[in-house]
């Protein structure tokens, strides 16, 4: 979760988000290098008294300001590229949940399962128990078991809705009538907590995410209850 004076991303606590944490401070390089070049160059031209430029000098300056902008795309389309790779659909999950937004709360499906369906909404502040996080908790969390690759299929029913959850690189649009995918693998036990990131109307920012990843067999043993209840 994020914490108050926080200056760089939530941990990872995915293979994706560890990959997004690597990518982003490889591209902040580059802009911190592109950056002091230009600054250099603005500084050189003020300090520097004009002169007259021959027509090498000017060849030679296009070449650069050609080659550089090339070679810098470069450093940042490659790991990019492989990214995108990584963030593929993965191609035999160990379980399939479908989210559907709600104006506005959450329903979760786990289809492998018969009838194993809950509604999500925010905890009232009056219920939460002490240590619990005021607009972030739920009253049903979902359920993930730890190093097990995950398929979300997203979808709303009434507007235009967001499924994320920022420690796992997550983030997928939930489209009525439209049904999108994104995967992810937990690494760790814990809490991991997200919000709906679309604006979706007035109670927009009351629609919180929890995702509970636990060991296998407590994730056995709640799916179990969960299908007596």
């Amino acid at each position: 979760m994020a914490h108050p004076a926080q200056l760089g991303l939530q941990d990872a606590t995915s293979p994706i988000m560890e990959e997004l944490l690597h990518f982003h401070d490889h591209a902040l390089m580059v802009v911190f290098l592109i950056s002091a070049f230009v600054l250099y160059i603005i500084s050189l031209v003020m300090l520097t008294p004009l002169t007259h430029t021959s027509a090498m000098d000017a060849q030679l300056v296009e070449v650069i300001w050609t080659l550089l902008p090339a070679i810098v795309l470069t450093m940042i389309a490659l790991p990019s590229l492989r990214l995108l790779y990584l963030m593929d659909e993965i191609g035999d999950p160990h379980l399939t949940i479908k989210a559907l937004g709600h104006q506005w709360y959450w329903t979760y499906e786990y289809t492998d399962y018969m009838n194993l369906t809950f509604d999500s909404y925010m905890a009232p502040p009056a219920e939460l128990s002490p240590g619990s996080l005021r607009l972030l908790e739920t009253d049903h969390r979902m359920v993930v078991p730890t190093a097990s690759p995950i398929r979300m299929l997203v979808s709303a029913e009434d507007v235009l809705h967001s499924w994320a959850v920022p420690a796992l690189g997550v983030k997928t649009d939930a489209v009525p009538g439209r049904l999108n995918q994104t995967t992810f693998v937990p690494l760790l036990p814990g809490l991991l907590f997200g919000q709906c990131s679309e604006i979706c109307g007035a109670n927009h920012s009351f629609m919180p995410i929890v995702v509970e990843v636990t060991t296998l067999k407590a994730f056995e043993t709640w799916s179990t209850m969960m299908l007596q209840d």
